[in-house]
């Protein structure tokens, strides 16, 4: 069975001016819900993620501000919203989602977090909304842990993953390739095993081909045993921030390409959500929930 990470803090209310992104954390699992696509059977609530395991990615001061909640203003301006303890919960619970994913994909060849995709967090900071880099966590404990040792980060959001990138600088056992907007947010770039970088207003078809031929790129090269795959939705025509020319078409054809290579070679995939911004927010939910269809079709 397809498992899904989920919890109620997930869709935590923040301050006014910064509620609408939270809210499809709530639609996406009531739309699969309601369509049939799942069953409650496969959502689970994951439990906190332990300090240590934290550690193994981020920087014990940085950290110990975060869980402390003394971060400095400035760097909470820099994350985008105001720190509090449930939001500090709510990072623990994503990454330990994400974890848990991990060995629920090698069970069922693929697993999801509603929430996640947190690749601004660098060893050392945050930024645009990210406070813990969930998907860096779990790759680092996968290693530590000896479950893998060649690991492929994909990351389609429109937004570079900078901090994914800074993390796993020095390290060879992780490949980090990121396709994103060249002229977007974050405009100082850190430096991935493969960047794409895009020109605004790019459209469906030369999107895919350049998508085709680097997706096999990062296969041969990085040669992984284990694929987390960010699968942001910002890069949609529709999205306020992503400066892209997308079809919701293109985007699950995108999903489709990153599921495939992975079920046909039989690797374990984590899939996190990433961003979405479309002004209207049926735009968003749907396009995440096509990523859900197209899974439970190829997998189940």
């Amino acid at each position: 069975m397809i498992k899904i990470a989920w919890h109620p803090l997930y869709a935590h209310p923040l301050p006014e001016g910064h509620r609408f992104p939270m809210l499809k954390y709530e639609l996406i699992p009531e739309q699969l819900l309601h369509e049939g696509t799942i069953e409650k059977d496969n959502l689970f609530y994951p439990e906190k993620v332990a300090e240590d395991i934290i550690l193994l990615s981020h920087e014990k001061s940085y950290w110990e501000q975060i869980r402390d909640l003394t971060l400095s203003a400035k760097d909470q301006r820099r994350v985008g919203f105001p720190l509090n303890a449930q939001l500090v919960e709510r990072e623990l619970r994503i990454t330990q989602g994400t974890i848990d994913g991990t060995g629920l994909a090698m069970e069922n060849g693929i697993a999801f977090n509603i929430a996640g995709g947190t690749h601004h967090a660098g060893s050392n900071w945050g930024e645009g909304f990210c406070l813990l880099n969930d998907q860096a966590i779990a790759a680092n404990y996968l290693l530590c842990n000896e479950i893998a040792n060649r690991i492929l980060i994909i990351d389609l959001d429109v937004h570079q993953g900078n901090g994914t990138a800074e993390i796993f600088q020095n390290n060879s056992n992780v490949f980090t390739f990121s396709m994103h907007g060249d002229k977007n947010f974050p405009f100082r770039k850190e430096i991935s095993d493969l960047d794409v970088p895009l020109d605004d207003n790019i459209e469906d078809d030369a999107y895919l081909s350049l998508l085709e031929t680097n997706l096999k790129s990062a296969f041969e090269r990085s040669k992984p045993e284990f694929v987390f795959y960010l699968s942001g939705v910002d890069v949609l025509s529709t999205d306020k921030l992503g400066k892209l020319s997308l079809s919701k078409a293109a985007c699950k054809e995108r999903d489709k390409m990153v599921l495939m290579t992975c079920k046909n070679n039989n690797l374990p995939l984590q899939v996190s959500m990433g961003g979405g911004y479309s002004a209207d927010i049926k735009d968003i939910v749907d396009a995440h929930c096509n990523t859900y269809r197209l899974a439970f079709d190829l997998f189940s």
